[in-house]
């Protein structure tokens, strides 16, 4: 398809237009206190993956609510026995789940602990999942999909849990005792590269150890642009949603404002890489870079940042190129 959304020139100035809640840093605040009165109690158990190269362990914590998590803890095989590792925490893309255990060891091929957290009630799209979502609000299907559930509370909105757990995978990365807790890199693609800026906002002044983030074509960034011009994938959900309920729409965009990856990036302190694509109507461009443009804002001192823009890429964004950036970025970073 044409490129559809703003050109480079302007993408690259291009401003979300948000008020952020006043009490944005209340709400989380309280939530992230809620979420740590249950104890983590996270636990890996060895899996047999038929990969003799890549050990891997059966991970399950406890996220919002108490609820259990589960995910995959890839290690190198090779590695000594008294080595702590970089950890890479992967977040997985809209209705996807963390798979099988050998489907996804990239990181861990590349010498790296490879942390993939499962998200909570998905997993019916793409690879399987193994988390469900007990929360009350999780049956009432407003609209098919997930973004509108429990959309016109704050409280009980769907990605409050899956901010908080995505929040809660990197300290349960950080538990293992064959993870250096001091080098935590956080990725995603898509929905993957939302829960990426919302786990590494949330971090900032709240865990630390968090060293790069790297969001691909994230989701969940500029609430109102993107429901307004993606057409494809899970914004148009909201759209459904509201052509229905004709009166919602402020009340459902003020609570979307607390959800809203431009003001985590805001607050976030590591270095980070980003990709945008240029035909992509899912997570259009503008949006991805009114999160760029915010990133690093508030803090004490602004952290480096680049992007990586595919002009001619859809959805897909940069693929397997991007991948190879992003492993020369970690190694350079760690190399400093």
């Amino acid at each position: 398809m044409p490129l559809f959304d703003l050109p480079p020139e302007k993408l690259r100035s291009y401003a979300a237009v948000l008020d952020e809640p006043l009490d944005f840093d209340v709400f989380w605040d309280a939530t992230i206190a809620e979420a740590r009165e249950f104890p983590l109690d996270v636990s890996f158990t060895p899996v047999e993956n038929l990969l003799p190269v890549i050990d891997s362990f059966d991970v399950s914590f406890n996220g919002f609510g108490g609820a259990p998590i589960k995910g995959w803890l890839h290690l190198p095989a090779n590695r000594t026995p008294d080595q702590r590792l970089p950890v890479v925490v992967q977040y997985i893309g809209y209705s996807g789940g963390r798979g099988l255990v050998q489907q996804d060891t990239a990181w861990a091929q590349a010498g790296y602990a490879h942390f993939i957290m499962d998200t909570r009630g998905q997993g019916y799209g793409g690879l399987l999942g193994d988390t469900p979502d007990p929360h009350p609000s999780a049956g009432h299907v407003a609209h098919p999909g997930l973004m509108t559930r429990g959309i016109t509370s704050r409280e009980d909105y769907y990605y409050r849990r899956a901010y908080v757990d995505a929040f809660r995978a990197i300290e349960a990365a950080q538990a293992s005792t064959e993870v250096d807790e001091n080098k935590v890199i956080l990725t995603g693609i898509s929905q993957g590269g939302g829960l990426t800026i919302a786990a590494a906002g949330l971090a900032a002044g709240r865990i630390d150890g968090v060293i790069a983030v790297m969001p691909d074509v994230p989701f969940l960034q500029d609430f109102p642009r993107s429901i307004d011009i993606a057409a494809r994938g899970p914004y148009p959900e909201i759209a459904a949603f509201l052509k229905r309920h004709r009166h919602d729409y402020e009340p459902i965009l003020e609570v979307l404002n607390y959800y809203d990856g431009v003001h985590l990036a805001r607050r976030c302190t590591a270095p980070a890489l980003y990709s945008a694509a240029g035909q992509d109507d899912v997570c259009p461009p503008s949006t991805v870079y009114g999160s760029f443009n915010a990133y690093g804002a508030t803090a004490a001192e602004a952290p480096t940042k680049e992007m990586e823009y595919y002009r001619f890429n859809n959805h897909e964004g940069g693929q397997e190129h991007q991948w190879l950036r992003q492993l020369h970025y970690v190694a350079n970073l760690l190399s400093e």
